[in-house]
Order: C-alpha cells, then structure tokens, then sequence
C-alpha cells in the first residue's frame, strides 16, 4: 500500500484511559478530547466527512477496542499497530521526548512511512469468542501460578486456600470452555472450521479457538504472512560477510506458545509432521529449530486447510504419506 504524502489524509490517535489526542497530517495542532461515547462518535463523524486514507491507533490493552469498533463500523481505514514499532519510528527521526500529543504525531508518521496492515472488522462472535479465550488464558496463568506455589508451601492454612482458589479457578475455566464452544457451534462459520481444524492430529478445542479468535487472517492470507504474523517465520541476520542465525520474532506470543503445544503433540501423533521431525533432525538440526519449523509447517497446512475448506485427510501432502 502507496501513501501519497502530499494529498492523503493520515490520522493518528493517541488513546489513553480519559482522554484521546487526535493529530492530522493536515494540521499540525493535535485535538484533546474526552474518552468516552460523545467524543468517538465526534470523531467518527469527523473522519467520515474527512475521507483519510488512513488511520492508526496503538494497541494499549483494549483501550482502544471501542473505538477501533466504532471507526470500523463506519468502514474507515484504519489500523492497530504495536506501541513498540512506532516508538522505533520516534527514535528514527530523532523524536525522543514523549507526551501523548507528540505520540499522536508520531502515530502519523508511521502511516506515512509504515503503510500497517488494516484492521478488519470482526463479527459478533468472532470478537466475544476472542474475550472468552483471553480470559481462559489468564485464569489458566493463574492456576499455573497457585499449583506452583502449592508444591513450595507447608502451612496447612496456607493449603487449604490454595486449594480453594483452584478449585474455584478449575471451575472458571470449565465454564469458559462451555461458552467458547457454544460460542463456535452457534456460528456457522466458526464451527465449520473449527471441525476443520480440528480433523488435524495434534490440533484440539484450545488450538482450534485460539487460532479461531486471533489468528483472524488464517485461511485469507498467504503462509509467509501467515507465519510471520504469528511470529514463526525467520529473519536474516547477515552484515558483511558475517553470516549469523536466521532466527523468528515478533509475532503473537499467546497464539504461538498454544501452537507450539500443539505441534510437540503432533510431531509424537501427526505421520506428516513427524515424518518432516525426523528429517530435520537426521540433518542436524537443533531440537529448538525443529520444533520451531514443525510449528511453521503445521500452520502453513492448517492455513491451506481453511483456504481451501479441505479437512486434514484431503490434503495432498497427507494422502501421499
């Protein structure tokens, strides 16, 4: 995506808790406005008549959700970018100092340099099943946490809380999973790839919905994008004649760490993915890396397998094994 720099309109809004700071590549003041339904729906407006050629918002941990909603909803271009990309970006053009007007600034030159990929609006289902997953995340965190503390405590008190506290937290994700799949089997679209997804050995319900809820571009996009989004895909790291290790990064930490459960069940359970082990392995690759490449290989066969709407049998790699 080409920006003009010249004659498009570049947005960038800085979201905070109370407020929200809204710069324009037109206008070198930045707007101050108050956080809350008035002020999106004064901006959404705005905008509208507007007509920017794009619009960028950091991510700040669901701040920004509602009015990513409402400026989707109007079918505004816009994007959610990582807060530590752009400040890269400040520290390029020699912008140290940081107040929110300055990151809203900010914010616009990174649309103009940057071109981020756009937001796409999320269904009803797909957004709630995104919270429910989240959330089991966390409590399962939790859980982790307490079973930890509970192995290194000998106060019978003490135990007899920890004990509460998971057994009061087992229940809560109980009762998450009931609602994630009821969740996927109310929409058709969600519980056609989930049976999908799952028809994969080593892929289970807790694969299928997190990939389902933050992996939205699986099935749409090609496997490079697909990989590198979830951060599995390989960089260079060569200078000169220094040749160093190719190695992966960014990406989305919580959806890689349930693939790689994943896929450490399916290089013991999955012929294909074993198979594609074994030979890395037989080459001398490091463990890490063959995991790592397994990962990869694994979703770029569940990215075809969505693409295509073909359950884990039909594919041809599968049927040639």
């Amino acid at each position: 995506m080409t920006h003009n720099a010249t004659h498009s309109l570049m947005v960038g809004i800085d979201v905070a808790k109370d407020k929200l700071d809204v710069a324009r590549s037109d206008d070198e003041s930045v707007r101050t406005l108050a956080h809350d339904v008035t002020a999106i729906a004064q901006i959404v407006a705005e905008l509208v008549a507007s007509r920017p050629e794009l619009i960028v918002l950091e991510a700040t941990g669901g701040l920004e959700q509602p009015l990513l909603d409402a400026l989707l909803d109007a079918a505004l271009p816009v994007s959610r970018v990582n807060p530590g990309q752009v400040r890269h970006l400040a520290k390029a053009l020699g912008i140290l100092a940081k107040t929110d007007a300055i990151d809203a600034k900010v914010l616009v030159a990174f649309a103009r340099h940057a071109a981020p990929r756009l937001a796409e609006k999320r269904s009803k289902s797909r957004a709630e099943l995104d919270a429910l997953v989240t959330c089991r995340r966390q409590l399962t965190k939790s859980r982790t946490e307490q079973v930890n503390r509970r192995g290194v405590t000998r106060s019978k008190p003490a135990l007899r809380a920890l004990d509460a506290v998971i057994k009061t937290l087992d229940r809560q994700i109980q009762s998450l999973d009931e609602q994630i799949r009821k969740i996927i089997d109310s929409d058709g679209d969600l519980s056609g790839m989930d049976r999908l997804l799952q028809t994969a050995p080593g892929i289970g319900p807790v694969a299928s919905s997190t990939l389902l809820a933050e992996v939205v571009e699986l099935g749409r996009a090609d496997r490079r994008q697909v990989a590198a989004l979830v951060g599995v895909a390989p960089f260079n790291r060569d200078s000169g004649r220094f040749k160093g290790t190719r190695a992966i990064r960014g990406g989305r930490a919580a959806v890689r760490s349930v693939l790689y459960m994943a896929t450490v069940t399916a290089i013991r359970c999955n012929p294909v993915i074993r198979r594609f082990a074994d030979r890395l392995t037989a080459a001398g690759k490091k463990p890490k890396a063959v995991i790592t490449a397994c990962m990869r290989k694994l979703l770029a066969l569940l990215n075809a397998m969505l693409r295509n709407r073909l359950q884990w049998s039909q594919l041809k790699i599968v049927q040639n094994t």
